[in-house]
């Protein structure tokens, strides 16, 4: 493991080393894209409990309903990935790998309600994979049709997974039970940030190179409301209760949050400024020292938001009601995709790799 660069943070770490009021009980699953690894975190005092190996390049997780298994996919980096990584979360160490056999960059992951199957984006294939963990196998594939199938988000149900497409800007309805598309829309340039919310009557996106946010009828994938939000809004989170939508702005380098009744914008988290990792050079060519924030987790209690800022090897942590800031966890490097269980690793779990 290379040294931590945490430098710029330790003023941070120093003034808001400070418990979390009433703090989510469990465990947070941090996936670092350059170290090809996943974390777990204890949420409040940012010890890492676990490392966990994965593929090269993990972007994405998601944790089954009982909190038991984390699902990773590995995007890979100049040679596309085909896997996913399965992690045990009560031990804190990997149980095994899927391979995805032709179907190449598996980026959004969301479990199916029934806790056995998870449904996967697949840039490559243009489509949607239906894998089963227990097989583990990919038992259908689903075309979008769409270029650059990035992100995918289901409906409180299951039944239905919308896919966002980077390339084509356009949100996807797929019904599950056909194991077919059903409609695609075009809501922006490099639509990718996409939540459903949690009475499924609406599905936000965030087109990253438009600077704007699209809600969409979840029934008709009508657009109903284009809001601003500038700049490159990536990632997209709403809270337990549907009242409160975040979206990760990796220019400007804040997250920016909304009323989603109103359709407004509340306020701005301004992420601490930090200097770019050397392996974080996607982010470091583009957005320079400036702070990038990518991944959003807001946990089931949803008081706290989680932030992955990739260019600082860090999560922040704010809270949800105020924007407050209340303390940076150190990362591995390049950290992405966030993740949550209630469950603790069993202890002297320890490091796996």
């Amino acid at each position: 493991m290379r040294p931590r660069r945490l430098a710029p943070f330790l003023p941070v770490l120093a003034a808001l080393a400070l418990p979390l009021a009433a703090g989510p009980s469990g465990t947070l699953v941090v996936l670092n894209k350059s170290d090809a690894s996943a974390w777990l975190v204890d949420p409040e005092s940012g010890a890492r409990l676990a490392s966990v190996p994965t593929g090269e390049g993990p972007h994405e997780a998601d944790v089954t309903p009982d909190g038991r298994l984390a699902v990773v996919t590995n995007y890979g980096g100049k040679t596309p990935g085909s896997t996913l990584t399965l992690i045990d979360l009560a031990a804190g160490t990997a149980a095994g790998t899927i391979d995805l056999g032709e179907h190449r960059r598996p980026h959004g992951v969301q479990l199916l309600p029934d806790g056995k199957r998870a449904v996967v984006t697949a840039e490559a294939s243009q489509a949607l994979l239906v894998v089963d963990l227990a097989e583990r196998k990919v038992v259908a594939a689903i075309p979008t049709g769409e270029k650059v199938s990035h992100m995918v988000a289901l409906s409180p149900d299951g039944k239905t997974a919308f896919v966002s497409s980077i390339g084509s800007g356009t949100v996807t309805a797929i019904d599950l039970g056909r194991g077919e598309k059903t409609r695609s829309v075009k809501t922006g340039e490099g639509a990718e940030g996409i939540a459903v919310t949690p009475d499924g009557k609406e599905v936000w996106v965030g087109n990253r190179a438009s600077d704007t946010l699209t809600v969409l009828d979840a029934a008709t994938l009508e657009a109903k409301r284009t809001i601003s939000c500038a700049q490159f809004p990536i990632r997209l989170e709403l809270s337990p209760d549907g009242a409160t939508l975040l979206a990760s702005n990796a220019r400007s380098g804040d997250v920016a949050v909304f009323d989603t009744k109103a359709g407004t914008e509340r306020r701005r988290v301004k992420m601490p400024m930090a200097a770019a990792t050397t392996e974080g050079r996607l982010f470091a060519d583009r957005f320079g020292k400036s702070p990038v924030p990518i991944g959003l987790l807001v946990p089931p209690a949803g008081k706290v938001a989680f932030v992955a800022n990739s260019n600082a090897d860090a999560v922040v942590v704010f809270d949800l009601e105020s924007g407050a800031i209340l303390r940076t966890l150190p990362a591995g490097a390049e950290p992405d995709g966030l993740a949550w269980t209630p469950l603790k690793p069993v202890a002297g779990a320890g490091e796996t790799r």
